[in-house]
């Protein structure tokens, strides 16, 4: 896998990791991924039914038969994500997660696990650029290239850091901006 690839591929991870994350509206990605126990099979809960969203802070999803309701709040009542998920109910094949407001302390709180785990990310970026660095640096020394293709190809990495960087940085402005209104 070549550097641009897996800078590209490090930045969707931070989407998807960031997509579960609450802000103060709802998204499918909240409890997309949740396990639930349907007919003794683990699978997550976009298996186990459909998932909707009725605005201002109301996700339903509608499970595909009454075993799967019952499984889909006994998966979210477990979830460890459930003290920012709020109140559960069943409506028949239909399940009703009504999110709270978020408080100005748990704005706090999810600000600060955005910020960190993007921080993560932009680890893993670095890492990425002096493990190829590294790489580059021995095929020179065994001759496999010039020195002046060895610069620039430490050139090239650098600027698909710094773009790499600076997607990450667009990422967290958004989740910051989603948290906070």
């Amino acid at each position: 896998m070549d550097f641009k690839q897996k800078t590209e591929s490090i930045t969707t991870k931070l989407k998807e990791e960031l997509g579960t994350i609450r802000a103060n509206r709802p998204t499918p990605a909240l409890v997309e991924d949740i396990e639930v126990e349907y007919y003794g099979t683990k699978m997550s809960l976009k298996q186990a039914g459909a998932i909707s969203l009725k605005p201002p802070r109301e996700i339903q999803i509608q499970a595909w038969d009454k075993a799967g309701a019952d499984a889909i709040i006994k998966g979210i009542e477990q979830s460890h994500k459930k003290s920012s998920l709020g109140s559960v109910s069943a409506d028949g094949l239909i399940v009703r997660m009504f999110l709270p407001e978020l408080s100005v302390e748990r704005r706090q709180e999810l600000s600060k696990l955005v910020k960190k785990t993007v921080e993560s990310y932009r680890i893993q970026i670095r890492t990425a650029r002096e493990d190829t660095n590294k790489e580059i640096d021995i095929a020179a020394k065994r001759g496999e290239q010039t020195e002046d293709d060895k610069f620039q190809e430490k050139e090239k990495i650098q600027k698909e850091t710094e773009k790499a960087n600076e997607q990450i940085e667009e990422i967290l402005e958004r989740k910051l901006e989603e948290i906070n209104t």
